[in-house]
């Protein structure tokens, strides 16, 4: 065994076995595969503990006029449809070992990855810069209930500046700190919510909740499509918790796990938010999302909560920062995964101070980043279910030595280090679905038809994508692949679906 090779082994070994992961982009050997499909459950619980979704629930019973029962289903079916597709890209995870923008490679082409890369890249700014807000605000919200230390410019600074730091540092440590402190925010969260939940059982007046009249089957599918929203943003990052996972875990293990994890948060926080905007119906458009729960629950209940939902938050960005990092890589950020991770938080920290202090209102700033979050989202989502739905049906899914060749020699070079059939299906649907959007910042041309109306412009997305790279030729170096897997040989190993 020469030099390098030892040194390559004893990397892994060490990436393997250290609390810090650095391992970076390189597909996890098989040797190394001992994750358990049960892991993803507190990593997508984790995932789902914010208060934004209290303050979207309450969104969907001020502004969408929905009555209780209508938002239990808005949230049960954002649950199932956003995290439904987390589930299913995931499995590609451990089919490759690779992160999902690395594993994107194969179906954009090396150079063609680039695009949508970037655009993922981007838009995963904006997610860290909400979540890393609402962590602040929560820290604000605490000073002040704990030691009637009211907000200014200096704090919200200093505030926003500790949190970012503090996600920061929890998503340099890797996978295995990350697990350890979503089981643990996982059981607390749960603890304190039923907390929650018992004392506006008792102090709610349940005949105004009740009484409500029903709202718009059309306000009941676009409170589905901002639900789901969040959701959505995940679906190119599930690759990466599961790249741990042997080939042998279930697929459908993977999905179902996935699911129930963020069904578990995100139906009882939705419900419990628009429980308590018919108390405070304040709630959808308060100046900051997190202080109405210092006037809406006691002292000692709301702090703990808040403190709770503090530590959610910020293993949600840490969750996002990891995969961030490991896009920066991708994209050809010369640094390892840790380091790239520093290149968000500088972003989220900067975005975060124009939110805080010069944006006049952070409900409609957050609706209108999701609307256009799903869709950015979704053009990449159809076109790799359908590269995905492709590999199902061969024995060699991805080739790890072909992911890390960046050069003409790689497998996924296609023509020009471009994959014509993804990228024309990408933009195409990309297009598409922002003439469908609408929100405060513009109106696409499309915007007034059935789709545009409904809210509907992310599912459409997916949908145009999905159809456009299904239609059109098989890459032949993908039809290639296919016929040599097709070829009989014994000592090939049966991969689990």
């Amino acid at each position: 065994m020469d030099n390098a090779a030892e040194g390559a082994n004893v990397s892994s070994v060490d990436s393997a076995a250290s609390a810090v992961e650095t391992r970076g982009i390189e597909p996890v050997p098989d040797n190394e595969r001992h994750g358990r499909v049960r892991e993803l459950f507190p990593t997508w619980v984790a995932a789902n503990i914010s208060v934004l979704l209290l303050t979207m629930g309450a969104a969907l019973v001020v502004f969408n006029k929905l009555n209780f029962w209508q938002v239990m289903i808005v949230a049960a079916c954002a649950a199932l449809v956003s995290f439904g597709l987390v589930g299913v890209v995931s499995v590609s995870g451990k089919w490759g070992g690779a992160p999902g923008a690395m594993l994107s490679r194969a179906t954009f082409g090396v150079r063609g990855n680039l695009f949508p890369g970037a655009i993922l890249w981007v838009a995963r700014f904006g997610w860290e810069t909400i979540n890393a807000v609402t962590g602040a605000y929560a820290v604000l919200t605490v000073l002040d209930l704990v030691f009637g230390v009211k907000s200014n410019n200096v704090l919200i600074v200093i505030t926003l500046f500790v949190f970012v730091a503090c996600t920061f540092l929890v998503s340099g440590m890797g996978r295995k700190v990350l697990n350890i402190c979503n089981t643990w925010s996982t059981y607390l969260f749960g603890v304190f919510s039923v907390l929650v939940l018992g004392y506006l059982i008792v102090h709610i007046k349940w005949d105004d909740v009740f009484s409500k009249p029903a709202g718009t089957t059309a306000m009941m599918i676009a409170g589905i499509g901002t639900i789901a929203a969040g959701g959505i943003s995940w679906v190119p990052t599930g690759p990466d918790f599961a790249r741990y996972l042997p080939h042998a875990a279930s697929g459908k293990k993977i999905a179902g796990v996935t699911v129930s994890g963020a069904g578990m948060v995100m139906v009882p926080m939705v419900l419990m938010g628009a429980v308590m905007a018919v108390a405070t119906p304040g709630l959808a458009d308060a100046p900051d999302p997190v202080s109405f729960l210092g006037d809406l629950l006691p002292t000692w209940l709301a702090v703990p909560y808040l403190i709770t939902a503090i530590v959610g938050m910020l293993l949600i960005n840490s969750l996002s920062m990891y995969s961030a990092g490991f896009t920066a890589q991708t994209m050809g950020v010369k640094l390892p995964r840790a380091l790239a991770v520093s290149i968000n938080a500088a972003i989220s920290l900067i975005g975060g101070l124009l939110l805080m202090l010069v944006a006049k209102s952070f409900l409609s700033s957050f609706i209108t980043f999701l609307i256009l979050l799903a869709v950015s989202f979704s053009a990449w989502i159809g076109v790799y279910v359908v590269d995905m739905a492709r590999r199902k049906k061969r024995a060699v899914r991805y080739d790890a030595e072909a992911l890390m060749d960046t050069g003409r020699t790689s497998k996924y070079w296609y023509v020009g280090g471009f994959c014509w059939q993804a990228m024309t299906a990408w933009a195409v649907a990309l297009l598409a679905g922002i003439a469908f959007t609408k929100c405060d910042w513009f109106a696409g041309p499309l915007s007034g038809t059935f789709v545009g109306k409904y809210g509907l412009g992310w599912a459409a997305t997916i949908v145009i994508s999905a159809a456009i790279m299904a239609v059109l030729p098989t890459p032949r170096e993908v039809a290639a692949e296919a016929a040599e897997a097709a070829e009989p040989r014994p000592e090939r190993e049966k991969v689990a679906a």
